[in-house]
């Protein structure tokens, strides 16, 4: 029985190299589903083995086509890794090779000094990049970028042209450094957004305080969290009173305010005083560990985009080979007059052109770029895939209560001769009721209230009480019949409840689930997108109708069953469109999980509803969704800008190559220089 397992892996610094790696490992018995998440120095796989000798085995299966990689244990302690190649290490040699190169140049009237002096700048600039092409080469792995490198500077050697070779050699490495150091800070930058996560929490034990692991917090123990500190575990505050910033899982800069029997998620802030919680949901269970999961394995559903590129990069290399040797040796047989130098030049400018990185890193880096700043403004991204999803969604479904509207009743209206009257008999009757419409009449009325007496709560209808000796009914319409009474006929959208003093009518209280003040515009900036906007409820059809006027919804379903919300997108798909679906109840998930692309509210929404959608809103807004699609249709026009972008230049340069019209100083650029430009182009994903 094969099991999932997670590693750290140290020392992959190349986005094909982590392909080829990732291939190897696909083909192992052992192994499968094997995922490398090149920008999180992740690697995810499947495996029967277990322990110390799955590692071991592991370590084994990629020192067969990679050298200087290390797999670690993902609770291994922080610790320094031996990498291929340190950023000071490297910068240190292409100051030396720089020199040396300079050198060369200067003293090019003495031949002899000049060649030692290209000699050492090759060997120095180039040793590690010879080495990693003859290891690969060994164990089959010919077509990397090693092998284009060391086969383009050997044919210019062989054709005499040392200072280019060094150059072009030296010109590589810089661009190396630069690409390294672009990717190294994207990876910096994303891990920042997502620390969220304490190391270490302090629990009270047998009267002491206790540092831990957050992992090793029981439940119902007592958390102490002094003001600056994060909070490591969902529970309930028992002590204390302060204020949390919650920005690091929402993205919103306000801070919220809490005091004892107040729910608490990990990953805020405790900004004054000094809190004591009382745990009630295990690490792997907390909000703080659902996000973090979420976003490690964000990587793992590719876009369709990352993966032709993949695919292309292992055709492309091969082909551009077969090419550059067609090009060395084609012509000269063929066209009389044509010098086999000058074509074995042209080969090698075409082989350096042809190296596969800016495409190989700068994809997936846009999509991960795209999802890491998402996720700073509290919207959690499942994968890249998603974020293409997005770009093709033509509608746009909404749940109603808790999505569109604040989940939460406002008294609106009071519809009496009597108001103020009217309003302290609701309250009077309503005093000892939990339910939310009680809690909103009692929230209207901030008077004193006389004790109410004879209290009987009758399900689905209201309260039947007597309050000053006169008796007083306050509920719905089957209450009023049950005891003859007559009410006025109402047009007004929303929950009635009806007031009887004494058997005497005295007026009707309107209850509203208020509409969030961001929805209208987020529905009004879908239209101007283009996009239809659908509502989804299971309240009734005048509350519905109601909200939908508000908003300007285009379409609107009422007094739906969850099957029923199932059948209605079902119907969508079915005559071709593209729906996105936002909701939060546990009665959403279904349709969510059918959506093409479903959102859930991840403050308030069902841990059932979490694990459906494709994107968790932590924020509860609305307009996230919005943002969302904001951020895939530029994540998308960047991937677009770069694919297209690098082939272009590549095509190009590769053409001129061919026609001896470009040396090796623009197929430098055209590789690494490229590179650089289409990371640079991809990290501008993460702002969100």
């Amino acid at each position: 029985m094969k099991q999932k397992y997670s590693f750290v892996i140290e020392g992959l610094d190349c986005a094909n190299c982590a392909a080829k790696v990732e291939r190897h490992l696909n083909h192992s018995d052992q192994l499968s589903d094997v995922q490398i998440l090149f920008f999180n120095k992740t690697i995810k796989l499947n495996s029967s083995l277990s322990g110390e000798q799955l590692k071991y085995y592991l370590q084994s299966k990629v020192d067969e086509v990679e050298d200087g990689v290390q797999i670690c244990n993902v609770n291994q302690p922080k610790e320094v890794h031996t990498e291929k190649k340190s950023a000071d290490t490297d910068l240190i040699r292409i100051i030396v090779s720089v020199i040396l190169l300079a050198t060369g140049f200067m003293t090019s009237g003495n031949m002899s000094v000049s060649l030692v002096l290209f000699a050492l700048c090759y060997l120095v600039c180039g040793y590690d990049i010879l080495l990693r092409a003859v290891r690969n080469i060994r164990k089959g792995q010919i077509f990397d970028e090693n092998f284009l490198m060391a086969v383009a500077t050997i044919g210019a050697i062989i054709v005499s042209e040392y200072a280019e070779a060094c150059a072009v050699m030296v010109f590589y490495q810089v661009g190396e450094y630069f690409q390294n150091r672009a990717v190294e800070k994207s990876r910096r930058s994303i891990a920042k957004l997502m620390d969220i996560c304490p190391d270490e929490a302090r629990v009270e034990r047998q009267g002491q305080l206790v540092t831990v692991h957050p992992e090793d917090v029981q439940l119902d123990e007592i958390l102490v969290v002094r003001a600056g500190e994060k909070v490591a575990l969902d529970g309930i505050v028992v002590e204390g009173k302060s204020s949390l910033d919650a920005r690091a899982l929402t993205g919103e800069s306000r801070y919220q305010s809490v005091e004892e029997n107040d729910e608490i998620l990990s990953g805020v802030i405790n900004v004054e005083g000094v809190l004591r919680i009382r745990v009630t949901k295990p690490y792997h269970d907390s909000t703080v560990a659902r996000i973090l999961e979420l976003v490690e394995n964000a990587g793992s559903r590719k876009a369709p985009a990352e993966a032709f590129i993949t695919r292309f990069a292992k055709v492309y290399t091969p082909f551009v080979c077969l090419m550059a040797l067609l090009i060395a040796v084609v012509p000269p047989l063929l066209i009389e007059g044509a010098l086999w130098m000058d074509y074995l030049y042209r080969a090698c400018t075409f082989l350096v052109i042809s190296c596969p990185c800016a495409l190989v890193v700068s994809v997936p880096l846009s999509y991960f770029a795209g999802i890491g700043g998402l996720s700073s403004q509290g919207i959690l991204v499942k994968g890249g895939n998603y974020l293409d999803a997005l770009n093709r969604v033509n509608t746009y479904v909404f749940d109603k209560t808790g999505t569109l509207t604040e989940g939460l009743f406002e008294l609106t209206k009071v519809l009496s001769e009597c108001p103020e009257e009217t309003l302290y008999y609701a309250a009077c009757a309503e005093q000892h009721s939990n339910h939310p419409i009680a809690k909103s009449i009692l929230q209207a009325y901030q008077g004193e209230l006389r004790s109410a007496d004879d209290v009987h709560e009758i399900a689905g209808c209201g309260i039947v009480c007597r309050v000053d000796e006169k008796m007083i009914l306050a509920g719905n319409e089957k209450l009023m019949k049950m005891h003859q009474i007559e009410i006025p006929a109402l047009n007004e959208a929303g929950t009635l409840i009806h007031i009887c003093l004494e058997h005497e009518y005295l007026g009707t209280l309107l209850i509203q689930d208020k509409i969030r003040s961001e929805s209208k515009e987020l529905i009004q900036m879908l239209k101007q997108m283009g996009k239809k906007t659908v509502m989804l409820t299971g309240d009734q059809k005048s509350i519905a109708q109601y909200v939908a006027d508000e908003l300007n919804i285009d379409e609107f379903h009422a007094e739906l069953l969850p099957n029923e919300k199932v059948a209605v997108v079902e119907k969508m798909i079915a005559c071709g469109d593209q729906p996105a679906f936002t909701g939060d109840g546990i009665n959403d998930a279904p349709v969510l999980a059918m959506s093409s692309v479903g959102f859930a509210m991840g403050g308030i929404g069902s841990d059932a509803a979490i694990e459906a959608a494709d994107i968790v809103i932590m924020n509860d807004r609305p307009d996230s969704v919005l943002k969302t699609l904001n951020c895939a249709v530029k994540t998308r026009r960047i991937v677009v800008e770069n694919i297209y972008g690098a082939l272009f230049v590549k095509f190009v340069i590769l053409l001129l190559g061919a026609l001896g019209m470009a040396g090796m100083w623009a197929a430098v650029f055209a590789d690494v220089g490229v590179a650089v430009l289409a990371i640079l182009n991809a990290i501008r994903a993460m702002k969100v």
